[in-house]
């Protein structure tokens, strides 16, 4: 048996074990989508949202990309969190990094890789903004993960920015933004940063 063929073989078991439990389950999902959370996070095969989460589908809507990133120019990114923010009305939006992350510790390097140099420019920037503290490390792993953390700060605050956040922030004082890193040798996810909506103005009325 090929590899994709027991994952086929996997779906069905897993499909007919949520319908034992729940025999109206898929035609709920089918039906409607109400995601409390928006999870930016890494491509990385090893930190999957729902996995991590304990959560069941339909519960995150999930975009991944390498290194978590959110980039000003990144249309994929920008109509995932318009869709989100904007239609489903989303009330958390979380940006999940992971310690070890392959795509910090490439920026961290000298090395071409290629079509990857342009995508991890940005790392680089970041990098270089807190050069004198992480370059102060000994440990190469530990300068990464301290990297890894001032990255997810990074596109928390680069999600702030973004229009579709300002607009519900304006109308509907929603989502808070949250900055979370996760741990590959323990599995536990850490808080880095957040950002909550601003307080309105009050607006005051002279009789």
């Amino acid at each position: 048996m090929h590899s994709f063929e027991k994952l086929l073989l996997e779906n069905k078991a897993w499909a007919a074990e949520k319908v034992m439990d729940d025999p109206a389950f898929f035609t709920r999902l089918a039906h409607t989508q109400t995601p409390e959370f928006l999870w930016i996070g890494c491509s990385d095969s090893r930190v999957p949202a729902n996995e991590v989460t304990g959560t069941q589908p339909g519960e995150i809507f999930v975009h991944r990309n390498i290194a978590n990133m959110v980039v000003k120019d990144d249309l994929n990114l920008l109509s995932v969190l318009e869709y989100a923010v904007m239609h489903l009305k989303v009330k958390h939006i979380i940006v999940c990094g992971h310690y070890g992350c392959g795509g910090v510790k490439a920026a961290m390097t000298d090395k071409s890789f290629g079509i990857l140099d342009h995508w991890l420019s940005n790392i680089k920037t970041v990098y270089n903004r807190h050069r004198d503290e992480i370059d102060e490390i000994d440990d190469p792993e530990e300068r990464a993960n301290l990297l890894a953390e001032y990255n997810v700060r990074q596109q928390v605050i680069n999600i702030s920015e973004t229009i579709p956040v300002r607009k519900a922030w304006d109308q509907e004082q929603r989502p808070h933004i949250h900055g979370w890193i996760y741990g590959l040798n323990d599995g536990i996810l850490k808080r880095v940063y957040d950002i909550k909506p601003p307080v309105p103005e009050p607006h005051y009325v002279i009789a």
